[in-house]
């Protein structure tokens, strides 16, 4: 699975169309990035550029996008309302799937000290990249503004952590930046059935971390607490890293509550939703519905629909596809206009059509193209795609056993089961174009020029690696697969009866997706008969295909005994 993290930086530039249009060009230059949004302010005179892809990907056209804006913005003549102190203001990266904010953070401060370094620019760090406790807030970072410069960077405790830290006519120009590491934001508004602003604003203040401002005697006219110092004082709201306000949208005739969830790790999409819905009731409104602005990763739906089912007591063992879609409709994300996950969640809108991928096609076209005069795909390929049918069947009767009438204190015990069954599923999928890849790069390798000793070596180790490579994908399909057995055997056991056959074809797939994907291992094994590691892989390989049609055996006595 692919490593994804966004990048979300901010230019000082949102009135020139040709500056912002040089700048995000560079970003598409890079290839495995993704540009997704551009967002020009002319009032703040700053511009909001969003972009995800691959780690070093992100890092390398954010850096190029700094060059450029380092190239075209003078930060001397620079004014706007926001609060900025550089041509790059800030650039944080965001964690997006497979990836961990530990594993960002080294992004981030490998990129913060590349842009010092190669561009010459004052570099702060700051969220989960801060080098010291007051430096992980950005507003404490950028203080005082661009106009704060000159003196900030030559102190001893503001001395930039990357980069210059004395005033030059480089830095006069380009200003510093901010580069951090950060949770996901999400922009979230739920919609109610109220033009009052007041009221929505009562439902934000309940849940808002900020919450309300404290009252002596009546919550709405009485006098304000204050502190020693005069400070109002706060009651504290429901919902940590929640920022919201109430609103009122003239284009639909309702109030809103508005809100940033700035940590999705700490307050999810789909608590804030149900919170929401809580303090509504308790007010005497109802949420009719909910917006989703801008984009947000699978986990975050996926997390939701989840949630919505377990509260049904539905198994969560789905396709994604199902998941979101409960999750969509579960909090009316579709009440205003459209939502189309393809243009909503991110890692749907980095995915391409791919030609040459095997799982993209259909069964009619999966089946025509393995008849056909290529070799691949071939043996391999089919092995690990009759093993995903055979775990899919499994989990099936998995669900039909969970939504079973009468069976509704058995719910979470079968959908364990499916949720395991759907984790391989999803694993095996990916084997059926990985195994073809394999066999094609063993092409490739023989391909290679051997006019000379040293290109002969070359193309040798090619062979080698491809090949061995070519034994292990195999390989990787008879332990994922052989994990099915268990599922398969408690649904013959325990499952709902009427699907007993479904489970005993699910074995038998198994086990033939076993036998066959260790013809693949022997044939690729063949090809490097000294190597220990592929002699390895097949003794290990014919100790998981006995077991398997041992199971397989027991599997189908306990499905006959039913039918």
């Amino acid at each position: 699975m692919k490593k994804l993290i966004e990048c979300v930086p901010n230019f000082s530039e949102g009135r020139n169309p040709e500056i912002i249009a040089a700048i995000t060009r560079e970003i598409e230059t890079v290839e495995g990035v993704k540009l997704i949004d551009v967002d020009p302010g002319k009032a703040t005179n700053r511009t909001v550029v969003t972009f995800v892809g691959t780690p070093e990907e992100v890092c390398e056209a954010a850096f190029r996008a700094a060059k450029k804006a380092t190239e075209l913005i003078d930060m001397r003549v620079h004014k706007g309302e926001h609060p900025r102190f550089g041509a790059i203001d800030v650039c944080p990266l965001i964690p997006i799937a497979n990836i961990t904010m530990d594993e960002v953070v080294i992004y981030a401060q490998k990129l913060a000290k590349r842009l010092g370094e190669e561009l010459g620019i004052p570099i702060y760090c700051y969220e989960f990249a801060a080098t010291e406790e007051k430096r992980r807030n950005l507003a404490n970072n950028r203080q005082g503004e661009y106009e704060g410069l000159p003196q900030k960077i030559v102190s001893s405790e503001w001395k930039p952590d990357f980069g210059p830290n004395k005033w030059s006519e480089n830095v006069a120009r380009t200003g510093a930046t901010a580069v951090g590491a950060r949770n996901f934001l999400i922009a979230y508004n739920v919609n109610l059935n109220t033009t009052s602003v007041r009221r929505a604003n009562s439902v934000a203040y309940d849940v808002r971390e900020r919450g309300r401002v404290k009252r002596e005697g009546d919550p709405i006219t009485g006098k304000q607490v204050k502190d020693a110092q005069g400070n109002v004082v706060y009651e504290p709201g429901l919902l940590k890293s929640v920022k919201g306000i109430g609103w009122f949208i003239e284009e639909y005739g309702i109030a809103q509550i508005s809100m940033n969830l700035t940590d999705i790790t700490i307050t999810p999409l789909h608590v804030a939703f149900d919170t929401v819905c809580e303090r509504a009731a308790a007010r005497g409104l109802r949420v009719t519905g909910s917006e989703l602005v801008g984009v947000i990763p699978l986990k975050s739906m996926l997390d939701a629909g989840k949630y919505f089912l377990k509260k049904q007591k539905r198994s969560t063992g789905l396709p994604d596809e199902e998941i979101i879609k409960i999750a969509v409709k579960s909090m009316g994300l579709d009440e205003l206009t459209p939502f189309d996950p393809k243009k909503k969640i991110i890692e749907y809108l980095l995915e391409d059509y791919n030609p040459k991928s095997l799982v993209q096609l259909s069964c009619w076209d999966f089946a025509n193209k393995t008849a056909s005069e290529e070799p691949a795909p071939g043996g391999g390929s089919v092995s690990a795609y009759l093993a995903a049918l055979g775990v899919s069947l499994g989990t099936m009767v998995a669900n039909l056993s969970s939504h079973k009438r009468g069976w509704d204190n058995r719910w979470e015990e079968f959908s364990d089961f499916a949720e395991k069954g759907m984790t391989i599923q999803k694993q095996l999928i990916m084997l059926v174009d990985e195994d073809t890849n394999a066999f094609n790069a063993i092409m490739d390798a023989f391909s290679l020029p051997k006019s000379n000793e040293t290109e002969k070596n070359a193309r040798s180790n090619a062979i080698h690696k491809a090949t061995i490579n070519a034994i292990e994908v195999p390989f990787k399909v008879m332990n994922l697969a052989y994990d099915c057995f268990d599922l398969l055997e408690y649904m013959a056991k325990e499952g709902n009866p009427n699907s007993v056959s479904d489970a005993g074809v699910g074995a038998i797939c198994i086990r033939s997706a076993i036998m066959g994907a260790y013809l693949n291992v022997m044939i690729n094994a063949a090809s490097v008969k000294d190597d220990a590691s592929a002699k390895d892989l097949v003794a290990k390989g014919a100790e998981i295909q006995k077991n398997a049609i041992r199971r397989e055996t027991e599997i189908l006595q306990i499905v006959e005994s039913k039918i």
